[in-house]
C-alpha cells in the first residue's frame, strides 16, 4: 500500500463521519483498514486539513477529548465547529456514548470501498 493510498483511505473515512457525530482516531484507523494506526490518522489530519474540505473537527481522542491543547486556536475552532453541528462540548470533551458515530455494516460497505 502506498502512502498516497493510505492518506486517501484516511481522508475518505473522515469525510463520511456525519455532522453531529464524532469518531476517534483509532476508529478512523480501523475503518480505513489500518488497525492500530491511530497516531498515523492524527498525523495525516494535521498535515492535510488546512484549506481542505475535510471535516477534521469530527475526529477526537478515544476518551472524547479534543486533542489540541486547551485554549489553543485550533482547539477553540474545533469546539466551535462541533457546537455548530449540535455536538455538546464540555471542558473540551465530547460524550462518546452520546455522539460517537456508530455506522452499521451496510453503511460501511456502501460508503467505504477500498
Amino acid at each position: 500500500m502506498t502512502n498516497v493510498s493510505i492518506i486517501a483511505r484516511i481522508l475518505n473515512t473522515v469525510k463520511v463521519v456525519p455532522p453531529g457525530f464524532v469518531a476517534s482516531y483509532g476508529q478512523v484507523a480501523d475503518l480505513s483498514g489500518l488497525p492500530g494506526r491511530a497516531r498515523l490518522v492524527g498525523k495525516q489530519l494535521t498535515n492535510t486539513f488546512e484549506g481542505a474540505a475535510i471535516p477534521w473537527h469530527r475526529i477526537v481522542r478515544s476518551d472524547g477529548k479534543i486533542a489540541f491543547p486547551v485554549g489553543s486556536e485550533k482547539a477553540e475552532e474545533q469546539r466551535q465547529r462541533l457546537i455548530a453541528e449540535g455536538v455538546v462540548v464540555r471542558n473540551n470533551r465530547i460524550s462518546m456514548k452520546r455522539f460517537q458515530w456508530q455506522p452499521d455494516l451496510a453503511e460501511i460497505l456502501h460508503t467505504l470501498k477500498y
